[in-house]
């Protein structure tokens, strides 16, 4: 009786270490990915269709909508490596997406985080500051800074890789805190990290978030003076000022609802796993991350809203107009010879089709 007991709970906690170690590879996580991954790359494909190929006009936040897409598109292209991770338990593919995989997405996530932050400030600046001549608001600013951005965390990116295929290729790696970890032998990447590998690891996910942090907290600010503007601004200026306030909410909200849960969590998890001894309390910390890094992802599907409002190319091309361009519609065809300024600033609207509202 004793012996049908203990096997019975062995039995159990087998297959309780075989659901936690399933976890990743849950369909209907892999089913989110999937779609996300399908949805990102058919609408950031058609922004850099439009970006691209059809835009006629830059100023310096189409040159950051751009790169917003592009990473967007980028991130979108290293999700099948993710979904394969967790599909299959290939230590070849695994250490494949730990090199490769995961610095792509990782990259093209704060690639994505600072053009955004980009945007927000050039609102800012337009809006707060309208009648000061700021050089970042240059095509040129614009695109030097765009080139820095990539340039540093692709520097970034490289070394991890770098480091992660010396460790592979050593054999070396940093299992001892978690060798009874079912959770860490069957996703994570940490346990092919070596010792110097996960301290990088550790220095670039904190610096990943200091700059998260002012990020947010610039965002915050940005939109907040644009309120004050807002109320300080009179009549005849409040409807469009009112327009970009709302445009600025929607920037921000897609940022903290993607974003603010991932780094919320992500630091305490790489910190203090190690020091968790429950297994529960892993699977918590670890469902936690899973669903925190999802929900970031979806920022790649969600950025077109943004692409959507801000730009107006982007909206003629999915053959919308804007009540004002009607209006402008109807200004020009009162106009003629007779309506000179009419037809003045029907020209001057129409050299101004990738300006941003």
């Amino acid at each position: 009786m004793t012996d049908s007991v203990n096997v019975t709970v062995t039995t159990a906690t087998v297959m309780s270490n075989h659901s936690l170690t399933q976890l990743g590879g849950h369909p209907v996580l892999m089913g989110a990915y999937g779609l996300v991954f399908l949805l990102s790359v058919v609408l950031n494909g058609f922004a850099l269709w439009v970006y691209f190929c059809q835009a006629r006009l830059h100023t310096g936040v189409t040159v950051y909508l751009q790169n917003l897409a592009a990473a967007d598109f980028f991130l979108s292209l290293s999700l099948p490596l993710r979904i394969a991770n967790y599909a299959t338990d290939s230590t070849t593919l695994r250490q494949a997406y730990c090199s490769f995989g995961a610095a792509a997405f990782y990259l093209n996530m704060y690639v994505s985080i600072l053009f955004m932050e980009y945007i927000a400030a050039n609102r800012y600046l337009k809006i707060v500051r309208p009648m000061e001549n700021h050089r970042i608001q240059t095509v040129r600013a614009a695109r030097y800074i765009a080139l820095g951005t990539w340039a540093s965390l692709l520097t970034l990116a490289v070394v991890y890789m770098c480091l992660a295929l010396q460790t592979s290729s050593k054999g070396e790696s940093s299992q001892t805190p978690y060798k009874n970890d079912s959770i860490a032998k069957s996703k994570r990447c940490e346990m092919l990290h070596s010792q110097n590998l996960n301290i990088f690891y550790k220095v670039l996910h904190t610096t990943s978030a200091v700059i998260f942090v002012f990020v947010l907290v610039s965002l915050c600010y940005f939109y907040f003076q644009t309120t004050k503007r807002l109320r300080q601004a009179q009549q005849a200026a409040s409807r469009k000022l009112a327009k970009c306030k709302r445009n600025m909410l929607v920037l921000v909200s897609v940022f903290c609802v993607c974003f603010v849960p991932y780094h919320l969590v992500r630091l305490p998890y790489m910190f203090i796993q190690s020091q968790v001894t429950s297994q529960g309390g892993r699977q918590v910390l670890y469902s936690l991350k899973e669903v925190t890094v999802l929900l970031s992802v979806l920022n790649a599907c969600l950025d077109p809203f943004i692409y959507f409002i801000f730009c107006k190319e982007f909206r003629a091309r999915l053959g919308l107009r804007t009540s004002a361009a009607q209006g402008q519609g109807v200004a020009k065809g009162q106009g003629g010879p007779n309506h000179p300024d009419s037809e003045t600033r029907n020209s001057l609207s129409s050299r101004r089709d990738m300006s941003v509202i």
